[in-house]
């Protein structure tokens, strides 16, 4: 018994989307940027502008336990307070061996402020990545069905492919005007962090768990 060859583009080797995947893609599309639901929280009332930004990594400070969010830019460091947006620590000039994460082989740079002692894990434009679940039900996805541009989904259980836009998923961020650099969730899945090339956007719940 032979298969039917699927119909291809003209001019390429890509075959073209089943009817399955073209109906994720329209979901993505048709949905509109919604707030995150409970129990997370936008952390700042709009994004943190973070020009030329490069990457980011998570940590938590050993004295309130709050995780914190790590900055690389062509700038230089910095290092904000995922609840609260705060930035607790800046670096302009780090040293040049030390100044973006490929430098290092495992692409790490040298934390400040209270982390200063701990080197941190950095996801961006160099490589690297976020969790993308929350250990507790919640994942946060990366789509781009119309590249360049990218959409970032929080869902559970599945949620794109089992139930509804705001009941199952939520379409949180849509970077369409600059760079996406990373997301994901800190390994304590209490923030869940966008970064593009221009802005950084966070949001927080107080405790592990919630609505999955």
């Amino acid at each position: 018994m032979t298969s039917t060859p699927r119909p291809q583009h003209a001019g390429s080797c890509l075959p073209l989307a089943s009817a399955y995947q073209q109906t994720l893609r329209d979901r993505v599309l048709e949905a509109p940027v919604v707030p995150a639901p409970e129990p997370w929280r936008r952390v700042h009332e709009g994004c943190i502008p973070v020009g030329g930004l490069l990457g980011i990594g998570f940590a938590v400070d050993p004295g309130s336990g709050n995780d914190l969010v790590m900055v690389v830019s062509t700038s230089g460091h910095g290092l904000f307070d995922a609840v609260t947006g705060e930035k607790i620590a800046r670096e302009y000039d780090p040293d040049d061996d030390d100044a973006t994460p490929d430098m290092a082989p495992d692409l790490t740079c040298p934390g400040l402020g209270p982390v200063a002692d701990t080197r941190i894990h950095v996801a961006g434009l160099f490589g690297g990545g976020l969790h993308s679940t929350s250990g507790d039900g919640w994942s946060v996805r990366t789509v781009s069905p119309c590249w360049p541009h990218h959409h970032i989904l929080l869902d559970t259980a599945g949620g794109l492919h089992r139930g509804a836009h705001e009941e199952k998923w939520w379409h949180i961020f849509h970077a369409d005007y600059s760079e996406f650099r990373a997301a994901g969730f800190s390994p304590t899945g209490r923030t869940l962090a966008v970064a593009t090339s221009s802005d950084l956007t966070l949001w927080s719940r107080p405790t592990s768990g919630g609505r999955p």
